[in-house]
Formats: structure tokens, C-alpha cells, sequence
């Protein structure tokens, strides 16, 4: 015989779910803060190693998001972080 396992409740659930689409549709905690250089090389890697030590991944999930090379050695890119590290 089988036993089915109780179900847990879930209005905690609701309440995180209703939480983020209220925050959401303010634009608070879940937008990402973004922002875009264009550096020397090596001027490029002292930047995004500044921002990942001044946000920590684990915290703030920053990463770069899009980078390209351009012309005279120089590179574009996009960091990107969380506003807060809730």
C-alpha cells in the first residue's frame, strides 16, 4: 500500500509570490543595476574585478553581462549586479 505524503501548506507560498509581483511591477529588488564601459583592456579588467569585489557574486549576483572588442584594443561591456544583497 502506498501512503501519500501530507501536502505543506502554501500560503507562504502565495505571500512570496504575491510579494515579488508587487515589487516587480515597482521595479524594486528584482531589477537588475547595469552599466556599460568601453576601456583600454586592461583598464577593463581592473574595472570588472572592482565591481566584483565591491559585489560579491554569491550576494549580488554581478557578472558581466555582454562585453565585445573593439577596434585599438579596447573593450565594451556590460556589468551587472543586484541593488541589494537582501
Amino acid at each position: 500500500m502506498v501512503r501519500r505524503q501530507p501536502q505543506p501548506p502554501m500560503e507562504g507560498l502565495r505571500r512570496q509570490i504575491s510579494k515579488g509581483r508587487r515589487e516587480g511591477a515597482t521595479g524594486s529588488t528584482s531589477t537588475f543595476v547595469r552599466e556599460t564601459f568601453v576601456l583600454p583592456r586592461m583598464a577593463a579588467r581592473a574595472k570588472a574585478r572592482e565591481w566584483l569585489d565591491t559585489w560579491p557574486k554569491a550576494a549580488y549576483w554581478t557578472e558581466i553581462e555582454t562585453w565585445r572588442q573593439l577596434p585599438d584594443d579596447r573593450i565594451e561591456f556590460t556589468m551587472r549586479r543586484l541593488p541589494t544583497a537582501d
